[in-house]
């Protein structure tokens, strides 16, 4: 099971793909992370038919199971928040194309499950995803590193989405 991590932008959008390490007794592992950057230079749509082709050609890569894509929560520049908003978009959209299913979650989210504090910094972030992955390093830049950290964190979840959805049908809920 692979799950990508986008970490939306329309200058730099980071990816981190993230898997179920059999070597590693059920630990996680960094598959590929990276950054997909267009030109500011180029008009908007070319740079959203950039993003698209790069996004689908990790999906066809990869195969992941879910894509999880960093909600928007809040931008102080409106600029910035409507391209955010648009990369956010093509990714989902891709997801929902390629079959894989989708989980969003803020930037917030993902520091409190990851370093358990959600206004941790992009270093703690940072140094928590080699952590977790077992990486020498901390990865760089941070836009990957954020990818992979929502990665991780909807990885980390899914066990306690799987004992509630059982619980939920074995009569269990509400």
């Amino acid at each position: 099971m692979f799950v990508l991590g986008v970490d939306p932008g329309l200058s730099r959008c980071g990816y981190g793909v993230v898997g179920v390490a059999a070597d590693r007794a059920g630990g996680l592992t960094a598959k590929a992370a990276g950054v997909v950057e267009t030109d500011p230079a180029a008009p908007t749509h070319e740079r959203l038919y950039t993003l698209q082709r790069e996004l689908r050609a990790l999906l066809t890569e990869f195969h992941p199971t879910v894509v999880v894509v960093e909600r928007v929560f809040f931008q102080v520049n409106a600029k910035t928040a409507v391209s955010v908003c648009q990369a956010s978009g093509l990714a989902l959209a891709a997801a929902a194309e390629a079959g894989a299913g989708v989980a969003q979650y803020t930037a917030n989210e993902v520091k409190q499950a990851l370093v358990g504090y959600g206004s941790a910094t992009k270093e703690q972030v940072q140094r928590m995803v080699a952590s977790v992955l077992g990486l020498p390093e901390p990865p760089s830049p941070p836009d990957a590193a954020d990818a992979l950290a929502l990665a991780v964190c909807h990885l980390h979840g899914a066990g306690l989405r799987r004992a509630v959805a059982a619980s939920v049908g074995a009569g269990g809920g509400t």
